[in-house]
């Protein structure tokens, strides 16, 4: 990574020039839209590169012999090169194009696992999991009686390596695990995961729909078997995702879902499939989105990724400093400084006597948007002891006004729920 003292900062209101949502006031106030954790906005590069190719050449890809299907066809397959160079993956043919994170753990837990796991064979998971990460595993749990074994999570946001060593034994059949958490913002040391796990060899899945957004990821240097990310968070478009596989293991791999584009032959008597990637791509592909998400990795490589993570965590620390000042506030997981832990910009927190909703609904007339609930991380949530937190997440385009503004509203939220009790 680049030294940061040497770096040219973002030019924020340029970028923010980029984003025509964020013009939008809610409640007669400017938009402060800090969910970016959820899903991210989407700038014009994106918006018009989307609209461009369905206006001028959009078709279906692979199998027509015409001008325009020609054309979708070599967008669709550069949109793959791309996010295998923005991944550090070997070759393009290791990348598949999902729905989305979610469906890509669902594609590995049912392509590549269960047809290896019998019943008391063991998942090595942890209790900061998105539920995207935990009920794919419970299916086979449920259907093929494995066994999911939790790695416990420090009052720090820490994952407890140490219990994560020890959990391996000769039943252990899968490693998946977050490389960010999407509650508490905790960084995971996945090189660390992955070489303890391949050391008892074990495959490792690694969930990274929040890391891919704040920070350089090279999946050859991880050396992991799979990993997985949503465009929609990284200023991109949904309905699409990327799953990263080792060619290895994609070669071996049984079909997740049947129709056309991934066979080679279909008879009365059987079917013989397509090699990969386009044998885990049944039906007419995410085209469209596909193009859109080539223009989103564009654009952040253009801002420069160590440039947007300086920024992030500017805005971070701010907030967490701003945060802490407030009375009955309190945080989860690591801070951004004093603690050994790396975070992502994320800030998960509850305020004394007042339930996350009614604080979420209270900001959102100031113009503010976060999002509370369970984040769906309901076994995180009952290691807290907490039902639900608010979270605040930033992003490239958000500013230090806008923390100061958020701060501000707490405060008014704080005060209005106080002098209401």
């Amino acid at each position: 990574m680049n030294d940061l003292s040497e770096m040219t900062p973002l030019d924020v209101a340029r970028v923010r020039a980029d984003f025509p949502i964020l013009a939008r006031r809610v409640f007669d106030r400017p938009l402060v839209y800090l969910d970016n954790a959820a899903s991210a906005q989407k700038p014009t590069q994106v918006l018009d590169a989307m609209r461009n190719f369905a206006e001028t050449d959009y078709a279906n890809v692979h199998r027509g012999l015409h001008t325009l299907s020609n054309n979708a066809t070599q967008a669709y397959e550069a949109a793959r090169a791309r996010v295998a160079a923005f991944m550090g993956a070997p070759a393009p043919d290791d990348v598949i194009f999902t729905g989305g994170t979610t469906d890509s753990i669902n594609l590995v837990a049912q392509s590549f696992l269960a047809p290896r796991i019998e019943a008391g064979d063991e998942i090595i998971l942890s209790v900061m999991e998105h539920h995207s990460n935990i009920v794919p595993w419970h299916f086979l749990r449920e259907r093929h009686g494995a066994v999911l074994k939790w790695i416990p999570v420090g009052d720090d946001g820490a994952l407890d390596m140490d219990a994560y060593e020890a959990a391996f034994t000769d039943k252990t059949k899968m490693v998946a695990l977050t490389h960010m958490s999407n509650v508490l913002g905790t960084l995971t040391p996945a090189r660390r995961i992955v070489e303890i796990a391949h050391r008892e060899g074990v495959p490792v899945m690694l969930d990274g729909a929040q890391a891919v957004v704040h920070g350089g990821v090279d999946v050859a240097a991880l050396d992991c078997d799979f990993y997985a990310f949503s465009p929609h968070k990284i200023y991109g478009p949904n309905g699409i995702g990327a799953l990263y596989g080792k060619a290895a293991h994609l070669a071996d791999m049984r079909p997740y879902r049947g129709g056309g584009e991934m066979i080679k032959d279909v008879r009365l008597d059987g079917v013989s499939y397509g090699e990969p990637p386009h044998r885990f791509e049944a039906g007419t592909p995410p085209i469209i989105e596909a193009v859109g998400l080539a223009a989103a990795l564009d654009y952040v490589e253009t801002l420069g990724r160590a440039q947007i993570s300086a920024h992030e965590d500017m805005l971070c620390e701010t907030a967490t400093r701003m945060l802490g000042e407030i009375a009955g506030v309190r945080i989860f997981g690591p801070l951004p400084q004093g603690s050994n832990v790396p975070k992502g910009s994320i800030i998960s927190f509850v305020v004394e006597g007042v339930h996350p909703h009614d604080l979420a609904t209270l900001l959102d007339r100031s113009g503010v948007a976060i999002r509370a609930g369970h984040h769906c991380a309901q076994p995180l949530m009952a290691h807290f002891g907490v039902t639900a937190m608010a979270r605040a997440s930033f992003a490239v385009y958000n500013t230090r006004e806008e923390v100061e503004i958020f701060a501000a509203a707490l405060v008014k939220a704080v005060d209005f729920f106080k002098s209401s009790t």
